[in-house]
């Protein structure tokens, strides 16, 4: 468990999941904020991109009320996060978008905005088993972020 791996749950506190949770699934009127993204040029958009990676593209997507309910279950409010049996789930926004079919958004990539790019391929290297030349020939670029497909 958790508590046993060192978390920040107070002592004597329990973390457990209810037996039942209402939901109530409200779409918000979103066309400001798509009236603002339209109005900015590209140069705003990408260090927007930089900074926030693809949340712009959640701005077209519509709840699927279902899906919702049915995560919703096993949403733990004490470590804000998914638990699944002994497993604690947090997704990205990049695995959130995934996760809802969003259709631009390129599923099969591995994003990573590392401080120190240089360890990072080291890392990847040592964890992968792959040469500096395989890694360097595989990396792309989208915006200011590099991955590998």
């Amino acid at each position: 468990t958790q508590l046993e791996k060192g978390d920040s749950l107070a002592l004597g506190s329990t973390s457990e999941l209810w037996d039942y949770t209402r939901v109530s699934v409200t779409q918000n009127n979103l066309q400001e904020l798509k009236e603002m993204w339209d109005q900015w040029n590209d140069e705003m958009k990408q260090l927007f991109y930089f900074n926030y990676g693809d949340l712009p593209y959640l701005l077209d997507i519509k709840v699927d009320e279902q899906l919702f309910r049915a995560l919703a279950q096993y949403w733990n409010p004490t470590y804000s996060c998914f638990t699944f049996g002994k497993v604690d789930l947090v997704l990205t926004v990049e695995e959130y978008t995934a996760l809802l079919c969003f259709p631009r958004f390129q599923v099969d990539k591995a994003y990573s905005r590392a401080s120190y790019v240089l360890t990072f391929w080291k890392k990847l290297m040592n964890i992968t088993g792959m040469s500096e030349q395989w890694i360097m020939a595989r990396i792309k670029q989208k915006g200011e972020c590099k991955y590998i497909p």
